[in-house]
């Protein structure tokens, strides 16, 4: 087909928007132009890699000296934080993608499983769309909890209200998960095509000469609450780093861009504090994750072969800790009440239990039995050629 030009579009943080980056650069690569829209704060890999980004203007972030409690998991109050993606950014997100898709005349809209306002302006305009899974379990964001914000909004822009169900059901679904980490209860979508996909690192990343310089004589373990969850982690590092403090380990242990590692106080060397590394650089010398189940995290420890200590904060985590659990590929605790003992006890058992490690690397091998992130490619281009699209 003639080249296309491919709207990516996502609707939070790097969680929303890294996981089209490997789909937008197999079409850049086919000869296709593609671009992305959504915050400055999510864009940074695609920026690294060379997209354009068209920014959608943000609220400002909170104060980096500070983090903010940590607070009971509660299931049912995250899926009620919900309503902001189905209804407020749903409604400002379809107005301006529906201009800029039409200014920039594009063929087709890629966008991250939340960004309803990319879903609905595309159907608004008639182009037509494809969505990037960003929630491992399947499990979170379930059409009961979205639909009746979306029918309020589908009926301000002019849609069917009752559509709400083929909009979620009926599009092009492109899952970059191993199929079987998915709840069972909660199918993938038809039509949908699995995919591995490919790390998104960029190419002169380098590892940190700290991190270089750490013995391999020792087990290595990666500690991450993902790169929104850090802020509002309480107490939690201090836990984590004493209780790798009392350990015969490595450890990498980030802290989000917006905290200053000095904050945690001196470590000994085999403990190194950043901001950021790409775990893409860190996985592969590491023989456990401690995390809070953030999707890409997970992703992370399932494309390495890691058991997980799972920390889960909010958003999605709960539910793909339970699947952690389900699948024994590794332990789950409470973040506000796990004590350095209780942490040490889980991260020692993880990393001496032969079972967890097998069965980290049998998803290992799903993952990578399915099709590379190439295969997107011809499936985005029937979409779009069965739709008329394709510049001239």
């Amino acid at each position: 087909m003639p080249a296309a030009r491919i709207l990516c579009t996502f609707a939070g943080g790097a969680g929303h928007a890294d996981p089209l980056v490997p789909v937008a650069a197999a079409m850049r690569d086919a000869g296709h132009e593609v671009a992305f829209h959504g915050r400055r704060s999510g864009a940074g890999t695609a920026m690294e890699r060379g997209f354009p980004v068209f920014v959608d203007p943000e609220e400002a972030p909170g104060d980096p000296r500070t983090i903010a409690p940590l607070e009971p998991v509660d299931r049912g109050r995250e899926e009620r934080l919900l309503t902001g993606f189905t209804d407020r950014i749903a409604r400002a997100r379809a107005t301006k993608i529906i201009r800029l898709a039409a200014a920039w005349q594009s063929d087709l809209i890629v966008c991250d499983e939340a960004d309803f306002g990319g879903m609905l302006a595309a159907e608004r305009i008639g182009v037509p769309h494809a969505v990037v899974l960003i929630n491992a379990s399947g499990s979170f964001g379930r059409t009961e909890v979205v639909a009746p914000a979306l029918r309020r909004v589908r009926r301000d822009l002019s849609l069917d209200p009752d559509g709400v169900e083929s909009m979620l059901r009926g599009r092009l679904t492109l899952n970059p998960f191993p199929p079987s980490f998915r709840d069972p209860r909660f199918p993938l979508p038809e039509p949908s095509a699995s995919f591995r996909p490919e790390p998104i690192v960029a190419s002169d990343a380098a590892v940190p000469a700290s991190i270089e310089g750490l013995s391999g004589d020792r087990p290595t373990i990666y500690v991450t609450l993902g790169t929104i969850f850090p802020a509002e982690s309480g107490d939690l590092f201090p836990r984590l780093l004493t209780a790798i403090g009392g350990l015969e380990v490595n450890a990498v242990v980030t802290v989000g861009r917006e905290l200053d590692p000095a904050r945690f106080g001196p470590q000994p060397d085999r403990i190194v504090v950043e901001r950021f590394v790409p775990q893409d650089l860190i996985l592969p010398r590491c023989d456990l994750v401690v995390n809070h189940a953030g999707s890409g995290s997970i992703l992370g420890a399932i494309a390495h072969g890691l058991p997980i200590v799972a920390l889960p904060l909010g958003a999605d985590q709960p539910w793909n800790a339970d699947r952690v659990e389900a699948l024994r590929l590794g332990v789950v605790l409470d973040a506000i009440t796990a004590t350095p003992d209780d942490l040490a006890a889980a991260i020692g058992a993880a990393l001496s239990d032969a079972a967890m490690r097998d069965q980290a690397a049998a998803m290992r091998g799903e993952l990578e039995r399915l099709p590379d992130v190439k295969a997107t490619v011809r499936i985005l281009e029937r979409l779009a050629d069965a739709s008329g699209s394709g510049a001239p």
